[in-house]
């Protein structure tokens, strides 16, 4: 797919160019095609994210487990797992906006209820633009993300309900460090780390 959008974005590249009458070698549509493919495959997902937004993903249970002792109820699904407090109301906020993310988004791997108004959500964002989706959708304040091992880490809001968010990988996605802070997801003082 990669290349195949490479060549039809080359193409489109050469075709501007000439209608707009701008002098560019080949080699320089050549590389501002490999470098665009990656944005432009960002907007084709996003554009059939509408779709996917109004279709729920439907997960199969594959099981439930109630802990008493430790008051919570687990559920299983293939590809994600959702826990919840014992006391904590269905209807509640954070209840509603787990059950929400888990229904239309696929990079959540675990969704963790232990109060009305707290959501703890880990993610597996598969891309740079999913990963700045979940800090924008959270209102992640800039620079509040913490790198742990093979994980970030922030602490969100939506609304009133307070959310705890483990993106699982995402450091092997900022290691195309000028990628990152073009997005703003790497501050311009880690240059001398990065």
């Amino acid at each position: 797919m990669s290349r195949d959008l490479q060549h039809k974005l080359r193409s489109r590249l050469e075709l501007a160019t000439q209608i707009l009458d701008l002098s560019m070698s080949g080699e320089d549509l050549d590389r501002l095609a490999v470098e665009l493919t990656p944005a432009v495959k960002a907007l084709i997902a996003e554009a059939t994210d509408v779709h996917d937004t109004t279709v729920p993903i439907r997960y199969a249970v594959i099981g439930e487990t109630l802990d008493e002792q430790a008051g919570v109820h687990t559920t299983t699904y293939a590809g994600c797992t959702a826990r919840i407090g014992t006391e904590v109301d269905l209807e509640s906020p954070a209840a509603v906006l787990a059950a929400q993310l888990r229904a239309s988004q696929p990079d959540v791997i675990a969704t963790d209820v232990p109060s009305p108004t707290y959501l703890g959500l880990t993610v597996q964002p598969q891309s740079l633009f999913a990963w700045r989706w979940w800090l924008d959708k959270l209102s992640v304040a800039e620079g509040a993300v913490t790198m742990q091992d093979n994980a970030a880490y922030a602490t969100g809001t939506v609304g009133e309900v307070v959310v705890y968010l483990q993106g699982l990988e995402v450091p092997m996605l900022l290691i195309d460090a000028p990628a990152a802070r073009l997005m703003g997801l790497l501050a311009e003082a880690d240059r001398a780390t990065a």
